[in-house]
Formats: structure tokens, C-alpha cells, sequence
């Protein structure tokens, strides 16, 4: 199959967060499948650094018109792990410091959505799939539709949309329909494009796309219950039948205890436990920490009121005090680094935190920790739970989208199953239960290790993943 990918930002060229990992990673598994993939994503000022490693091309330059403003999108073109990028490049829009959180920012990704039809046409690029990902490049299916509709390029073109992040919707007044993308009030009055007042971009891919997922079934539930905070079910639940939930994959190239650079040691199945008490050591010493024959939990996290940072400041006071050790990495939000900077002055002996980011210690806390701490309010899919499972760390998460479908919690009695540890409520309560059973397991360590190894066991590849993946495009070909 022919598939064209329109994603704000991609790996390894731009990243925010996940959206970029798995367009990427998606992407190449689908190459390796012997799929043709091209990704379109605008071109940033942070990717110029890149450019002597991925060597872009000077490839077109065409106008584009946003109603009656007339600017010019130049493309740039590299191919990276078999996939083909396409570079959008406009210097007014794109060159600067941040991907996101311009008072433009609706324009900016008119622009690129305009844009990316315009360059499918220049190629006569004939997409079996269009796949667009996230609110920044949903209203592409609506502009072939209403705009292209007796354009033979696209006439057998199926179009499938994936929302990573439901909070963001795109929204705009009506007046920037046609101002922006020179489509009719009417789409607007009748309801199509309509949602809250506002013109929805995502929401118009929802109605627009032939298939729909989002990042995990339990997420995809979460998100055609009445009571989401989301209030996309209504037009989700027309389209229920269209719709699925895939858990992502992670790089397991990447993720790998066997080979990881970055580990004292190296591990696997067979020597788990010399190679977890070697990373241990390394890591604790690196955070200056002593040990007290307590569990070692890891966070590594954006420190944001999502993620139940809270809960952590809260319920990790006890096990601080019982000989636990913690390590957390991350920065975030003012107040929840100034919790954790409060923890580590009153343990400063077994409380580590580390406020920004390292690659290199990340790799350290999957490997040196006991648990890893994942209590969040809510979270689509999730990656870091199953990163940690890989390295044999035992993920403690709320049941919640993604970590409900990747975690089995550990809960006493079923230790020949078990992959981690869950709870359901989001309060320090539901929080306390799941120390008190990583406690309990830890004191037990033969099934401590027996619920680790099964955890290493779990295929987290992107492999399965894009084959439902490819199932659905085949899917949406007998509608």
C-alpha cells in the first residue's frame, strides 16, 4: 500500500512528546512490512541542526493562498529508515524557538494542512491511505473531500485519522473557515464542522475519516463515555463501528536491558537479578543515596498535574521512611517540583530528583529501579510502563486508558500472571494500596523476580502493533 502520514512532528526530526514517537516508529514498522510510506510534517527551526545528518533536499516551492494572504511553502525532502519526509518549510510560521503555543497557531497549521494537499498534487502522489494524526493535521480529509472531490488522484483514497491527545481540538471561530481555508459557511450551520460554537478540526476528522483509533480500546471507552471530560462522544459514538483503539509499541532496539550503552550492566531474563542489583548500585550511587534494604522506586515523568504527581508526594512520605529509596527525573509544573524538592530535603539520604531531562539517566531508572511510578489521572496509552516491564521494573499505575490494557496487576494471588501493580481510585487511598502491594511482593523476592521476568516476556514491538494497523487500512477498503 501507498501511505501518506501528516503528522505535526515526527521522529527523529521534531518532538514534543509521544505524537512524534509514534508517527515515527509506526511508520518504519509499516515500511518494514513493505508498505510505501511519506510522512509530511512542517519544517522547524530546531530541525535546521539536523540538517548535515539527514542531508535535505531542496525539493519544490509553490504558493499558497489562505484566502487572500499569499505565502510561499518551500519543501525540503531526506528519507530516514526507508520512510520518505516531506519538509514543509515558511519562515514566518515555522522558524521559531517552540513547535506550539502561538496565539497563530490556527493559521500556522492552515498553512501546513493547505500546503500538504497541494504537495500531494505537485507528486501526484495517489495515497491509498491518508493517515492523519492529532488536530494539527486533521482537517486535511476535509479538504480533499470538499475541495478535490472530482480529482482522480484521490478517488479511491481512504483516509483514517488518530487522535493521540483529545484535550486539543482545534478550535476556531466560524469566521476563519473560509478565511483560512476558503470552505463554505454551510459546512459550519449544518453541523459538520461544528462543535461547541466552534469550528473543530478534530472533531471534522471524526467525521470526515473512513476510520478512526486512538491509542488504546480502554481510552477508545474512555472516550465514547457520556461523562468524558472530552465531550467528543456524541460524534464518536456515530461512529463507533469505524472506530478502535491500538496500544502503541515502543522501540525495542532502543529499550533493550541485553544491549542498552547506558547500563552498568547488561541483563536479561537469565541474570536478572546480578544485573538489577549492579544498575541499583550504580544508580543510587550517581544520585548519592545510600541504601536501607528497602525497594527502589523510579519516576520519570513530566511533572504535571496528569500524571498524579501529587499522589506521589503524598503516599511515597511512608515508604521514605520504612527504607525506601526514590529516584525521579523531570520538570514540569512549578509547584510539583517544588513537592519533590520538599521530599528530597527531608530524605535527603534516600530521595534523589533530578529537575529537567537526561537520556542518559532515564535509561538508569528503568534499569536501577525495583517499581516505577505511573499513578496518573489519565493517559491515553502511555509508553514508560512498558519501557519498565522491558527492564524488568515492575510499573505501579492507576487502571487508567493505556496502563489499564498493558499492566495485569500484581494482587497476591495471582503470581504466575501478574506484570505489575494497579489500582483504580485516584486518591491517596487508591495510591497507599499499590506501595502497600509492591511492599509485600518486594518482601517476597523469588515472586518479586517470577512477576519481573513474566514482565521482560511481554512483546511491546511495534510489529503487532502495525499490522492491526494495516488490517484497519485493508478495513476501510470494503465499507
Amino acid at each position: 500500500m501507498k501511505i501518506a502520514m501528516f503528522s505535526s512532528e515526527v521522529n527523529p526530526l521534531a518532538k514534543s512528546g509521544g505524537l512524534a514517537d509514534v508517527a515515527y516508529s509506526l511508520s518504519k514498522e509499516l515500511v518494514n512490512m513493505g508498505n510505501e510510506v511519506i510522512v509530511v510534517m512542517p519544517l522547524y527551526k530546531s530541525m535546521w541542526k539536523k540538517e548535515k545528518t539527514y542531508k535535505f533536499e531542496d525539493f519544490d516551492d509553490f504558493e499558497v493562498s489562505l484566502s487572500w494572504r499569499k505565502t510561499h511553502a518551500k519543501i525540503y525532502k531526506t528519507v530516514i529508515d526507508g520512510i520518505t519526509y516531506y519538509m514543509i518549510a515558511n519562515g514566518p510560521y515555522f522558524e521559531r524557538d517552540n513547535l506550539y503555543s502561538y496565539p497563530d497557531d490556527n493559521e500556522r497549521f492552515a498553512f501546513y494542512q493547505l500546503a500538504s494537499v497541494q504537495l500531494l498534487k505537485n507528486l501526484n502522489y495517489k495515497a491509498d491511505i491518508i493517515h492523519v494524526h492529532d488536530h494539527q493535521a486533521s482537517f486535511i480529509p476535509v479538504l480533499i473531500k470538499e475541495k478535490e472531490q472530482d480529482n482522480p488522484l484521490f478517488a479511491k483514497t481512504k483516509f483514517v485519522l488518530t487522535i493521540h491527545n483529545p484535550a486539543f481540538r482545534g478550535e476556531f471561530d466560524k469566521f476563519y473557515l473560509n478565511d483560512y481555508y476558503g470552505l463554505p459557511d454551510y459546512l459550519y450551520d449544518n453541523g459538520t464542522v461544528r462543535f461547541n460554537g466552534m469550528v473543530s478540526t478534530l472533531k471534522s476528522a471524526i467525521v470526515y475519516c473512513d476510520k478512526i483509533t486512538t491509542v488504546s480500546p480502554t481510552h477508545r471507552d474512555e472516550l465514547l463515555d457520556p461523562s468524558s471530560e472530552f465531550h467528543l462522544n456524541g460524534v464518536l459514538e456515530l461512529r463507533k463501528d469505524d472506530f478502535i483503539g491500538v496500544v502503541n509499541g515502543i522501540d525495542v532496539k532502543e529499550w533493550d536491558s541485553r544491549k542498552d550503552p547506558k547500563l552498568a550492566m547488561n541483563y536479561g531474563i537469565t541474570n536478572l537479578e546480578e544485573g538489577k542489583h549492579k544498575n541499583q548500585e550504580a544508580l543510587l550511587k550517581q544520585m548519592g543515596l545510600k541504601f536501607y534494604g528497602g525497594p527502589v522506586y523510579g519516576l520519570v515523568s513530566r511533572l504535571s498535574w496528569q500524571k498524579g504527581i501529587g499522589l506521589v508526594a503524598e503516599s511515597m512520605r511512608n515508604a521514605l521512611r520504612n527504607g525506601a529509596n526514590l529516584v525521579v527525573l523531570g520538570s514540569g509544573e512549578y509547584e510539583l517540583e517544588q513537592q519533590m524538592e520538599a521530599l528530597r530535603r527531608e530524605f535527603p539520604d534516600t530521595c534523589g530528583i533530578y529537575i529537567g531531562y537526561s537520556d542518559d539517566l532515564a535509561h538508569k531508572i528503568y534499569a536501577g529501579c525495583d517499581f516505577f511510578l505511573m499513578p496518573s489521572l489519565f493517559e491515553p496509552c502511555g509508553i514508560s510502563q512498558m519501557v519498565s516491564q522491558r527492564y524488568g521494573t515492575l510499573p505501579i499505575v492507576r487502571y487508567t486508558g493505556g496502563l489499564r490494557d498493558t499492566v495485569n496487576g500484581y494482587t497476591g494471588d495471582n503470581v504466575d500472571v501478574a506484570d505489575g501493580i494497579g489500582f483504580n481510585d485516584y486518591n491517596a487511598m487508591g495510591m497507599d494500596y499499590a506501595i502497600g502491594m509492591s511492599k509485600s511482593l518486594y518482601g517476597n523476592q523469588k515472586d518479586f523476580y517470577k512477576v519481573a521476568r513474566t514482565a521482560m516476556r511481554l512483546d511491546r514491538s511495534w510489529a503487532q502493533s502495525a499490522k492491526k494497523y494495516e488490517d484497519l487500512y485493508i478495513s476501510a477498503f470494503t465499507k
